[in-house]
């Protein structure tokens, strides 16, 4: 029996992973919280705990971190293993509450809670942010952190977070657009910047399969990145390629207008990269956007 032959697009993938695994060796790596884990560094929720100032740094133009938390009632949409939550218990807040679809991580988030002294004024709900279980006008902050880019139904999640705060209150969101450098959010294992500018998304996935092979969170890494549609193909259903375009249509659809919006650049001097059209997304580290109930 003659062994099956590759076709073209057999071929294709498979020149594609060499590619990107020969690229690995060129670019430098990514600091990663998955291989920090991995490595036994720090956990996940420890990660996010240390890096906790990183995730409001671009709204203290705007806002001070009292003003965000202190005696508030807080709500994390998309916590991960709600670090970043604790950290802003440790800023004043008067009960943290993360939500996440992912349920592994909260044993992490609630060990780490108890570790920090906050398992009294930190909650961790694993739940859909379309439907959360609470009343009207029940949160001072929302602030979605890193995950905007993430959920499959953006306005329907700005319709709840919209429901959930108060007349007083604000919506907090920042997010990486999608054609930043490391916007295909596969940096645990892909060095390239851009990367999802040179190669299709079938490539990417089989090459993403092939370098998180025997990593010893393989299994998770796989769970949380790549879903299938209806026809069986695989994809990155971890995020939405939002792009500050998409989301500004969103807003205009709802028919908000922010109290507060900016485009960070990578770096100061891309400012005028990151302001000229039909590029600017590739150069443009963040959206920055405060919404308050009008």
């Amino acid at each position: 029996m003659r062994a099956r032959r590759s076709g073209p697009r057999e071929e294709n993938v498979m020149i594609s992973t060499s590619i990107i695994k020969f690229t690995n060796q060129i670019f430098p790596k990514v600091v990663h919280p998955f291989n920090l884990q991995n490595q036994g560094t720090e956990t996940y929720a420890q990660w996010q705990y240390r890096k906790g100032r990183d995730t409001i740094r671009f709204f203290l133009e705007a806002r001070t971190a009292e003003e965000m938390f202190q005696g508030k009632q807080v709500l994390d949409m998309g916590c991960g293993a709600a670090g970043k939550s604790l950290y802003y218990c440790s800023l004043g807040a008067e009960k943290v509450t993360g939500v996440e679809i992912v349920a592994h991580y909260e044993q992490e988030a609630n060990a780490l809670a108890e570790e920090l002294g906050f398992a009294d004024k930190f909650e961790f709900i694993c739940a859909s942010a379309f439907e959360l279980p609470f009343p009207d006008n029940s949160f001072d902050t929302i602030i979605m952190n890193d995950f905007m880019e993430h959920v499959s139904d953006p306005a329907r999640t700005l319709k709840e977070a919209l429901r959930l705060i108060r007349p007083t209150g604000a919506i907090y969101i920042n997010f990486p657009p999608y054609y930043h450098p490391t916007g295909a959010h596969l940096s645990d294992v892909i060095n390239m910047p851009w990367v999802h500018l040179f190669f299709t998304e079938r490539m990417l996935v089989e090459a993403y399969k092939e370098l998180v092979k025997g990593l010893p969170d393989e299994r998770e890494r796989l769970e949380l990145r790549i879903s299938r549609d209806e026809n069986g193909r695989e994809y990155f259903g971890y995020i939405n390629k939002m792009t500050l375009k998409k989301f500004k249509k969103i807003l205009a659809e709802l028919n908000i207008k922010p109290a507060y919006w900016r485009e960070v650049p990578l770096r100061g001097w891309m400012a005028p990269l990151a302001k000229t059209p039909g590029i600017k997304e590739m150069f443009v580290k963040m959206g920055v956007c405060i919404i308050q109930k009008q």
